[in-house]
């Protein structure tokens, strides 16, 4: 069996209230990170007793991407050129509304983005056309970028030039041999987690929501998992998923909505939370956050920042 570490509070398969907001801070960000995904679950709560599950999933995310301690809008992971933070996020109801962009930059919020993306015909939009769609609707320009992040790109590459201390020293090694050099996509010539919720509202309504600064290493315009319909997230209504962890190998996988539909066939969040991570090698980083009409789980197979209230 995989190493799980599901959440006490959420073990078991019955739900304990009409409502639940379940957050997390990213795969493998520390459990000592949890306070902030409480906060978030805390300010969502109202909401989701309120009946509206989408308002809480991103009051619950937006507030994590303003905690510049996780992987998400401010604090966003800088790309290969140590300049650039392009991000992705993605929110999706259980009524089929989706809504997500990638490689936004310059916006303090995302997720907000990505929820205006479903007023519109389309359901992505990357690039500059996403952030030119959000300064049109007010979202002024704001750096995400933080000295964290600039420290945490200078020990990234030291790894790449054999001088780190180990800890991305697999993130690293599809990246050795020249391969920066060969890839490099930036402008002019070279000199590397996600948060999400979901929310069960007091209706009976799901909404999930992913936001991420990408992985350690990145090159211009990658985009991951997040914002990808059926992949970093989705809901229904026999549930909501929000996974993070090494987007390409979720993305390969389907595994949001590979989840929803064990959860549609009637296996308990938890029994599909194990199914989910098995599914991965222990190396590759994975957790879940599911959310079912008769349960709730969160799953990882590493240590995560997370958050959970029932009513």
């Amino acid at each position: 069996m995989p190493d799980l570490r599901i959440g006490s509070a959420t073990d078991g398969s019955e739900a304990r209230g009409p409502w639940l907001v379940l957050t997390h801070g990213g795969a493998a960000s520390p459990s000592a990170y949890s306070d902030g995904c409480v906060t978030a679950a805390e300010a969502a709560a109202r909401l989701a007793e309120g009946g509206d599950a989408l308002a809480a999933a991103l009051e619950a995310t937006r507030l994590l991407e303003d905690d510049e301690r996780f992987n998400a809008g401010t604090g966003s992971n800088l790309r290969l050129d140590g300049m650039t933070a392009q991000m992705d996020a993605a929110v999706m109801t259980s009524d089929a509304r989706f809504g997500a962009v990638g490689c936004i930059e310059g916006v303090r919020n995302p997720v907000l983005v990505a929820a205006r993306v479903m007023e519109t015909p389309h359901l992505m939009l990357v690039g500059e056309g996403a952030t030119a769609f959000a300064r049109r609707l007010g979202f002024v320009a704001y750096d995400v970028v933080t000295e964290r992040a600039r420290s945490k790109f200078v020990r990234a590459m030291a790894e790449l030039e054999g001088k780190g201390d180990g800890v991305y020293a697999e993130d690293a090694a599809p990246w050795l041999d020249g391969k920066v050099a060969a890839l490099w996509n930036f402008a002019g010539e070279k000199h590397c987690d996600t948060v999400g919720a979901v929310v069960r509202d007091a209706a009976g309504n799901f909404a999930a929501t992913a936001s991420t600064g990408g992985t350690v290493y990145m090159l211009r315009g990658r985009v991951g998992d997040s914002p990808i319909l059926g992949c970093g997230l989705f809901a229904g209504p026999e549930g909501a998923v929000a996974c993070t962890g090494v987007g390409e190998e979720i993305a390969r996988r389907v595994l949001a909505k590979t989840v929803y539909d064990w959860l549609a066939a009637g296996v308990s969040p938890n029994e599909a939370g194990a199914r989910a991570v098995a599914m991965f090698p222990h190396e590759v980083d994975i957790g879940l956050l599911i959310a079912g009409r008769t349960g709730h789980a969160v799953v990882a197979n590493r240590d995560m920042a997370k958050g959970f209230l029932l009513g």
